[in-house]
């Protein structure tokens, strides 16, 4: 028989920490209160600081979780645990993202219902998640997929769709107003004609114009082998698709929109509000882009069509030689010349080898289209042809040839540029490429390399005609004399615009949320009423969206929801009596549930509003006391944190901060952000190992030996492999899963051991070989209270020492900083060290463990729950008081003070640690040492109480 029956192993710790899984669930302990509603608890509820703590929105994988996965999680849940301890009325709950693509292929692949499998994968994570003892509200947790979810998410794009901004009031309004204003004569009628005097369909049409969410001609990926539209991280640098290799075309196609773009100036605005990481910050601003410059017209040679051009640049307008435009410009089918030969002085290298204009065009177009944005951008082989059509330089006459070129997009500025090859890069290239003049506007600084564009400032040269000059001039200076000028001359004007653009909101999916629309006999779309939410997702037989010619770029999608032709058309009464009308077959990308998940959590049992307005202004309204880094900067309000990876930094945060802004401005909630502070956590990685071959080869089976040479070498099955850092994941095999740590190790230690890795916002390696060292720390704090022969309480109820004492309060100050700050790597260093003292006593106080305990439960919580019980406390710790350390006890009695003499250290003092420089100087001044390496006296003391003197000798 063991000589330690009642040691904490793995499987002691699997049947306490299951044991104490359980009694929170039935016991309901992190069920928090809410201050109306359903679970309205006023009692709990009065007195209590709040506080919201958030992981961002995690889709439920088939392949479940690996190691990585639940670093933030157990971060939030350690601090929040901890912020319970403190007296705070904490909500943390976990949902699921759990519309997507992936079960969507697996359905296709299968004939399985996508709700099937997703619904299989929230079940392995919950089961995965509880295991780990985070401390949710259980009754919060929400999926996506759940009707009464999207619902709301279809009440929400009602309010986006039934909205308009109003730039004078720099706000959304509802499109009644708007229409109010139209019928009133209050706001002029953008057709110039009276409002009573336009027929219905023109009314529609002006308001339409309006909406914040509308149907536009917008480029997309389309991918007719598929059926469907692509996002860009689904297409291949070759332009084909990922899943089936089909080929990819960018094309205009009808698409709802979201008019993210009329919040630019408030999105980036109220970033100076919120208490992010500088990074992301600065990638919200690098996304947005905001530029200003001048909008600046150029007439077409022969032609009644202009081309409008924006450019930061306008103060080198005079070296622009040439014009570009994105191959899907709409003008270029306008000014291209139709069969006719190319026009005379054209070059043979601007014709891209076509006989004719047109048909260069059209093969280079349909080449383009094969092409992503990424790589039309990052292709530094800059490739097009002319156009066959001339420009007229608005300041000085000048005839320059218009080219299309892949490098221009036309989602970005408008879609033409005026190439000024002297002053940027890539129109050096291009015109090198299609020897086109170079004329240099800005005086390029000494040792510049002739043979290369100047991108930076100097005086401004060869721009002069015979009504302006900016030669001489820097170039704040000739901008903002270029800009007055074409705005006298009616040529331009100054302009601000934006390299983000609307949000495109139509997937040819199945698995997504369907839209609240239906189309008349005329096409016109039609929101539903309220109350005819939810609009539920029909079956089909077919999920996959219809497969066309691969090859065939004009074909038009058709979507799953085609199939399902009983719920595709209905008769509906919408106020007018019955009438067919025809369902959207698009659904809802899958950001449309993330945009707005947080609220829910708030109050998912609300049958009658997305969330209680008392409700989320308790949990998330702006607050007083919160430090906005500027006194003239209001609280946002929001969650108080948000933590996730850095690599949602922009889509997500800035889809949700659109769709938060909206609700804000309607007056559905009074937070004006959705997400106060956001932290990011760092990754996981993993060691993996590569045979001769280069095949990987599995991680758990390789053995580490040192050689003869000191070095560490690797062997798999008796071979020397390679190691190398890579990303855990399935393709190197280095894998490892909470379940397998579950098993060996237990919950707690896992939680310790990832807790303890590193800094929580870095990434680091994991080792499971490592994972031991905070098992034993666990086995040593088991052992601190339970007798590992007997299992009976070794604690006895005794003073403290008074080392014991000091190591106690000085732990506890700095662990209750490191909590508060999220250093629980720091924390785990402090509690190790506390710990290990008290393994040194022949018996442990209590009044030394009880504290230690309360210290270490948010990390651990099982293990903690467990000694907290077993020393005779019959409630959960988890409302217990953290620890308040004694300021007496904080202050050392004695400190080491260093002499040195001519700063070289040569003798030390115990003195108080609150003594004089005075008497501190005294006494150094006195020991022997330093009266023999003082002999002709002394010029100069530096006294640093209590720690540092240094004597220089006269």
């Amino acid at each position: 028989m063991s000589e330690t029956p009642y040691r904490y192993t793995a499987e002691l710790a699997g049947q306490i920490e299951t044991a104490w899984q359980d009694r929170w669930e039935a016991e309901g302990t992190f069920h928090a209160p809410n201050p109306a509603g359903v679970w309205a608890e006023p009692d709990q509820v009065a007195g209590r600081d709040k506080l919201f703590v958030l992981d961002m929105f995690p889709y439920p994988s088939g392949a479940g979780l690996h190691v990585g996965h639940p670093l933030g999680y157990i971060g939030t849940d350690t601090y929040a645990r901890f912020q319970r301890m403190l007296g705070r009325n904490v909500l943390h709950a976990l949902g699921y993202d759990a519309f997507g693509l992936p079960a969507e292929q697996y359905a296709v692949q299968t004939g399985q219902h996508p709700r099937v499998t997703s619904e299989a994968n929230v079940a392995n994570m919950r089961r995965q998640l509880r295991r780990l003892g985070l401390a949710h509200d259980d009754r919060r947790s929400v999926a996506t997929t759940d009707v009464e979810f999207y619902k709301w998410t279809q009440w929400i794009f009602l309010q986006v769709f039934n909205s308009w901004y109003d730039h004078d009031a720099d706000k959304a309004r509802p499109i009644s107003e708007l229409i109010d204003e139209f019928a009133s004569g209050a706001r002029p009628v953008p057709a110039e004609r009276p409002w009573a005097e336009l027929t219905a369909a023109e009314q529609a049409a002006v308001v339409d114009a309006f909406r914040l969410a509308y149907i536009s001609q917008a480029p997309v990926n389309w991918c007719p082998g598929l059926g469907t539209v692509l996002a860009n991280e689904e297409v291949t640098a070759e332009g084909r698709s990922d899943i089936g290799n089909f080929p990819v075309f960018k094309r205009n196609m009808k698409q709802w929109m979201m008019r993210i773009t009329a919040y630019s100036d408030r999105l980036l605005a109220d970033l100076d509000r919120l208490d992010w990481p500088d990074k992301v910050k600065a990638m919200q601003r690098n996304w947005i882009g905001r530029s200003t410059g001048a909008s600046v017209t150029f007439t077409v040679e022969g032609h009644e069509a202009a081309i409008e051009v924006f450019t930061t640049r306008p103060d080198t307008l005079f070296g622009a030689t040439f014009m570009v435009l994105a191959p899907e410009h709409p003008i270029v089918d306008a000014i291209t010349p139709g069969e006719n030969s190319w026009p005379t002085g054209t070059k043979d290298a601007w014709t891209g080898g076509g006989p004719s204009p047109s048909q260069a065009v059209t093969a280079y177009r349909e080449a383009a289209a094969r092409k992503t944005d990424l790589e039309r951008q990052e292709n530094k082989d800059k490739s097009g042809v002319f156009t066959g059509a001339f420009a007229i330089n608005p300041v000085n006459g000048a005839k320059l040839p218009i080219f299309i070129a892949d490098y221009v997009l036309l989602g970005y500025g408008t879609g033409a540029i005026m190439a000024v090859p002297a002053e940027d890069e890539r129109d050096w290239d291009f015109a090198k490429a299609y020897d086109l003049p170079i004329i240099r506007t800005v005086q390029p600084s000494e040792g510049h390399d002739p043979d290369s564009a100047f991108t930076g400032d100097g005086p401004t040269i060869n721009s002069a005609n015979d009504a302006i000059s900016l030669n001489g001039l820097g170039m704040a200076e000739a901008k903002k004399a270029m800009i007055g000028w074409l705005t006298a001359k009616g040529l331009g004007v100054e302009t601000v615009t934006y390299k983000l653009r609307d949000w495109l909101f139509s997937r040819q999916r199945y698995w997504g949320e369907p839209f609240p629309i239906v189309y008349d006999e005329g096409g016109y779309p039609i929101a539903l009423p309220e109350s005819m939410l939810p609009v539920e997702l029909p079956d089909v037989d077919d999920y996959s969206p219809q497969a066309l010619d691969p090859d065939d770029s004009t074909s038009e999608p058709v979507p799953p929801l085609a199939r399902a032709t009983d719920w595709a058309t209905v008769t509906l009464n919408l106020g007018d009596g019955e009438k067919t009308y025809h369902r959207e077959l698009n659904v809802m990308p899958q950001w449309a549930g993330s945009c707005w998940y947080e609220m829910r959590y708030l109050d998912p049992a609300n049958p009658d509003r997305f969330v209680d307005r008392e409700v989320e202004r308790y949990w998330m309204g702006p607050r007083d006391d919160v430090d906005t880094g500027g006194a003239d900067l209001a609280d946002t309000g929001g969650v108080d944190l948000y933590v996730g990876g850095v690599e949602h930094a922009v889509l997500h945060l800035l889809y949700a901060r659109f769709w938060h802004k909206v609700l804000f401005d309607l007056g559905q909630v009074s937070s004006a952000e959705p997400f106060r502070r956001l932290y990011n956590q760092g990754y996981i990685q993993a060691y993996a190992y590569r045979d001769a071959r280069g095949q990987t080869v599995p991680a758990e089976e390789v053995v580490e030996t040192a050689g003869a040479d000191g070095e560490l070498h690797y062997f798999w099955q008796g071979e020397e492999v390679a190691r190398e850092y890579g990303k855990m994941g399935k393709s190197l095999k280095n894998i490892v899963t909470p379940d397998d740590m579950y098993d060996s190790y237990g919950a707690d230690t896992f939680r310790i051991y990832e807790m303890g890795m590193g800094p929580l916002d870095q990434s680091k390696p994991w080792e499971t070989r490592a994972v031991v060292g905070s098992q034993r720390f666990l086995q040593r704090l088991w052992r601190n209270v339970i007798d590992e022969a007997t299992g009976e309480v070794r604690v006895v109820d005794a003073p403290m020492d008074a080392a014991t004492e000091r190591a106690l309060h000085k732990t506890i100050d700095a662990v209750r900083r490191d909590y508060d700050a999220l250093s629980f790597n720091t924390a785990i260093a402090r509690l190790t060290e506390y710990n290990n003292a008290l393994t040194k006593l022949s018996s442990v106080p209590r009044e030394a463990i009880e504290p230690m305990l309360l210290m270490v439960a948010p990390l651990t919580p099982h293990i903690a729950e467990e000694l907290w019980s077993r020393l005779g406390h019959e409630h959960s710790l988890a409302f217990e008081g953290f620890p308040v350390a004694e300021a007496s006890l904080l202050v050392e009695d004695t400190v080491t003070c260093v002499v040195q003499v001519k700063g070289k250290v040569r003798a030390r003092l115990e003195v108080p640690a609150d003594i004089t420089e005075d008497a501190l100087r005294e006494q150094a001044l006195a020991l022997p040492r330093i009266v023999d390496e003082t002999p002709n006296g002394v010029r100069t003391v530096i006294v640093r109480a209590p720690k540092l003197v240094n004597v220089v000798p006269a």
